[in-house]
């Protein structure tokens, strides 16, 4: 199948999608609706679609249609159907199904639709003749008909309650099946982009995306439109382009005076404030000098040229960037400059009037250069990187000696990243490198060094920061160099240097400074692995008592919350987590919310709340590949993949592993999750080798001193019980000690309980039961208090394996159905269904579902079930916790009762059973 041009990733596959799932008609004719908003690309997908029809979607005659605004007579579109008119639409789609007769058999005998209609922007259509084809796709029988009806959302200028809209939902709640195209994402932007000739870096296609609101039409307009040198161009500005431009004009048009004037006014405040999500509407009012606010904006929104906010109307904004800069673009250089003149005096934002002063008059201007630098550092100080990073960037522009300039940019990328601005930092890349080498130059780029994961080169760049650096003379940028090598050895995992450089960094400037606050929120991170987590929270309720609310003190919650989950406090740890999660503190650090987002996903996986985690996960995994920090997708990627590898969703599991990937020259707080994730995947599959592989590079030298304590990374006792299962129990052993003595020391409740776990797993293996049930026991009473359920549900699935094992067939059962309960309340299909079979195996109150294999005994038909999967005898024995002999012991038996001699016969024996029994 080869679908049309154009047809970006995601399009192609909700085409494949929707080709399979039509390529075989049912028993009845269907109605589809495929929809999207103005420009996403729906007349690109039905055509293609269209393309299909014949082929790969097997029908007698393929009828492509078009709905066309001028044609609204009753019946115009389906006069191309049928000859002859009809006095209603249900009599009409009767006398077109009649003339179609019945011609559901093709020459090879397979059904077919006797008939196809793509009926493109049907939304055009005239009535009669779209309820004239829902009606047919209704009539039950021969003949067999697909109606695939292309409708473009209705615009918001239609008002709500009209005939257009009432005959649209009528259509989607007739439909069997609705194909929503939602907005591209950043792979169908750069596709896009590639089959124009230009290849953009991944910032620059995050920043279309942005822009074009994900659509179709207006990314390929300006990508036709923008010279490719354009896109190198730091300070280039993304186009509204003509099409839209156009629209936007047109609307406009429509509009009184003073309608106009309050959209251009609420255009002009929103450009000078990127942060805010809308503007007040006084303040609209106040800059446009319009009296009757209320009715301007009132007559705007209902030309789809205003979104408000709140039911009261008291904020608005344009529709989309692409809106806004048409607007600005039609007001024309004179006008927009009168603009930002009058909000300058209006806003209260002192920041705000700020950069309403530059716009009015963009050229260099050392007095309000010096004032931008001035209320920038005020708000660094506060935290507030994201507005300092804006107010720097203008002031750089309004520098008139050329040093001043690159000092003031430099600052501006360093807060840029500071505020998770990632992609909009790189866009100044090239131009940091031109400026003259200096300690501050390579703090700034060693700094995007670490938050993109690139280890090797933040060591080079900062080594050579403090290199050129003299801490006497210059002690703000040795404390900011020194600040960043307390992020370079957190995400080495490196706690005794983290600890080293976050007294440097403290000690070199004023203790409110932003760079000493950070290093000593993040100091105890390095304190805890080297001398308990107790030490290292007894210095922050201190810390939080001198920080000022908002983004400093996000910075020291969350590592507060992040060391209470350490510490086996997950509520605590909760309530912090969940308060670093906001980045509207004035502009706050995206890059603390990440972690923030990181570790409440383990608090909520920890807990049992898989939906809340898959969530919070899910939207710090899409918040980081936006911001461009890949330091810290593997840590969010983990928890999604261990929540979709235990639901039993491999592809998902799979999607999201791979998306958390690192390798050996990454950080390794990428490493270590990574390896977790995948440790979780193979531990689903019972596939313990794979496991084993996964976690042994964590239990290299480098890995003691943070990686191995107790609480941070649970991963010792997986990688144990996997070294059991595979046979290897005297390292098993070894390692346990080690372990077991560490956690001991700490008095660390959870990580004790997952150790014995591991443990009883070791003495069942050796036969000795009692010291096994003791090793069980005390996991669960260390368990009992903690709201761990996930680590409960293990200790008992594990402790029933090794009760049936010793033969314990009904102690066994209740332990497992317990384990089974656990895990069928998590959600975890993939141990539910293991539960099952040890249940099965156990052959206590089990019911037998394959004659044929009535004549096994449970052991043997729970070792013929998974054989049948195609498992090996030693991923068997791991499974159901047996030696490989015993496999081959029962694999025999299995066979002579069957009468067959090949794993082949036996699979095929157990799906011929699977299809015949009731």
């Amino acid at each position: 199948m080869s679908p049309g041009p154009r047809l970006v990733p995601s399009r192609r596959r909700a085409l494949d999608d929707l080709v399979g799932a039509v390529a075989k008609p049912g028993a009845t004719s269907e109605l589809v609706v495929v929809t999207a908003a103005v420009g996403g690309g729906l007349s690109t997908f039905v055509r293609a679609f269209a393309d299909q029809c014949g082929t790969a979607v097997a029908s007698a005659s393929t009828h492509r249609l078009l709905g066309l605004p001028w044609e609204d007579e009753p019946g115009t579109v389906l006069e191309r159907l049928m000859a002859g008119p009809a006095d209603s639409p249900p009599r009409a789609a009767r006398r077109w199904l009649d003339s179609l007769g019945d011609t559901s058999e093709s020459t090879d005998g397979q059904p077919v639709w006797d008939a196809v209609v793509v009926l493109e922007d049907a939304q055009h259509a005239d009535a009669f003749s779209v309820q004239a084809l829902v009606s047919a796709a209704q009539r039950p029988g021969v003949p067999r008909v697909l109606i695939v009806l292309g409708w473009r959302e209705p615009v918001r200028e239609a008002l709500p309650g009209a005939a257009d809209d009432l005959l649209h939902d009528a259509v989607l709640a007739a439909a069997r099946r609705v194909v929503r195209l939602d907005e591209l994402t950043a792979d169908d932007v750069a596709a896009l982009a590639e089959q124009h000739g230009v290849v953009l870096p991944a910032h620059q296609v995050e920043r279309l995306v942005r822009h074009a609101g994900g659509r179709v039409r207006d990314v390929v307009e300006i990508l036709d439109e923008v010279p490719a040198a354009d896109w190198s161009a730091p300070h280039f500005s993304l186009p509204a382009p003509a099409t839209a431009a156009r629209a936007i004009r047109a609307r406009l048009e429509t509009l009184p005076v003073q309608a106009r004037q309050v959209v251009a006014a609420v255009a002009v405040l929103e450009a000078a404030d990127r942060q805010a999500r809308a503007v007040e509407v006084v303040d609209a009012g106040r800059v446009a000098g319009v009296t009757a606010v209320a009715e301007a904006v009132d007559l705007a929104s209902r030309a789809g040229l205003l979104a408000l906010l709140d039911e009261h109307g008291a904020w608005a904004r344009l529709p989309d960037p692409v809106a806004r800069r048409a607007v600005l673009d039609e007001l024309g250089p004179l006008r927009r400059s009168e603009l930002h003149s009058v909000a300058a005096d209006v806003v209260a934002d002192p920041a705000l009037a700020l950069r309403h002063r530059w716009f009015a008059s963009p050229r260099p201007d050392a007095e309000l250069g010096d004032r931008l630098e001035e209320l920038a550092a005020e708000r660094a100080h506060q935290g507030a990187w994201a507005t300092a990073a804006d107010l720097l960037m203008l002031a750089s522009q309004a520098s008139e000696e050329h040093e001043l300039r690159g000092a003031r940019l430099l600052r501006a990328v360093d807060a840029l990243v500071g505020a998770g601005e990632v992609p909009r930092a790189s866009r100044y890349l090239a131009q940091l490198e031109s400026l003259r080498e200096t300690p501050l130059r390579n703090a700034v780029l060693g700094y995007l060094a670490v938050v993109r994961g690139r280890p090797a080169e933040a060591e080079n760049r900062l080594g050579r920061a403090w290199e050129l650096v003299n801490a006497h003379r210059d002690p703000g940028t040795a404390s900011l160099i020194a600040q960043r090598y307390v992020l370079h050895h957190l995400a080495r995992c490196r706690p005794r240097s983290l600890v080293e450089w976050a007294d440097r960094a403290i000690e070199l400037v004023a203790p409110d400074e932003p760079s000493a606050v950070e290093a000593a929120a993040i100091r105890g991170l390095g304190v805890a692995p080297i001398d308990g987590t107790d030490v290292a929270l007894r210095g922050y309720p201190a810390l939080m008592e001198r920080v000022p609310e908002g983004p400093v003190a996000q910075r020291v919650t969350m590592s507060a919350g992040w060391l209470h989950l350490a510490a086996d406090a997950p509520e605590r740890a909760r309530e912090e987590l969940e308060s670093a999660l906001p980045t509207d503190f004035l502009g706050g650090s995206l890059r603390i919310s990440l972690w923030a987002h990181g570790w409440l996903a383990r608090v909520q996986f920890m807990t049992g709340e898989w939906a809340d985690a898959l969530r919070t996960a899910t939207a710090g995994v899409e918040l980081a590949e936006r911001s461009g920090m890949h330091l810290l997708v593997p840590l969010l990627a983990w928890t999604r993949t261990q929540v979709h590898a235990l639901r039993g969703d491999w592809d998902e599991a799979e999607r999201s592993l791979r998306a958390g990937d690192a390798g050996a020259r990454d950080y390794e707080i990428m490493r270590v999750p990574a390896a977790m994730a995948r440790a979780a995947l193979s531990e689903a599959r019972a596939d313990y080798a794979a496991v084993v592989r996964a976690l042994e590079p964590l239990s290299q030298p480098w890995a003691r001193d943070w990686v191995s304590q107790p609480g941070y990374w649970p991963w010792a006792d997986v990688y144990a019980n996997a070294l059991v299962l595979i046979g290897r129990s005297d390292e098993a052993d070894a390692f346990l000690t080690h372990h077991e003595e560490n956690a001991a020391a700490r008095g660390h409740a959870s990580a004790r309980a997952r150790l014995s776990y591991a443990r009883g797993r070791w003495h069942g293996m050796r036969g000795d039961l009692d010291a096994a049930r003791a090793s069980f026991e005390r996991a669960i009473t260390l368990l009992e208090p903690l709201p761990f359920r996930y680590d409960r549900a293990r200790v008992h699935f594990a402790f029933g394996q090794t009760l049936r094992r010793a033969g314990r067939r009904a102690e066994a059962d209740a332990v497992i159905t317990t384990a089974r309960d656990c895990y069928l309340a998590l959600g975890a299909d993939t141990y539910v269904a293991r539960c099952d079979r040890e249940l099965a195996a156990g052959g206590v109150n089990v019911v037998r579902g394959h004659r044929d294999f009535d004549e096994l005994t449970p052991q043997e038909e729970a070792v013929a079930g998974l054989v049948a999967q195609g498992k090996s005898n030693k991923a068997v024995a791991a499974e159901l916790f047996v030696s490989v002999k015993t496999v081959q012991y029962h694999l025999t038996r299995i066979y002579a009762k069957l009468g067959i001699r090949t794993r082949t016969e036996l699979a095929a024996r157990r799906a011929h059973q699977d299809t015949t029994s009731p």
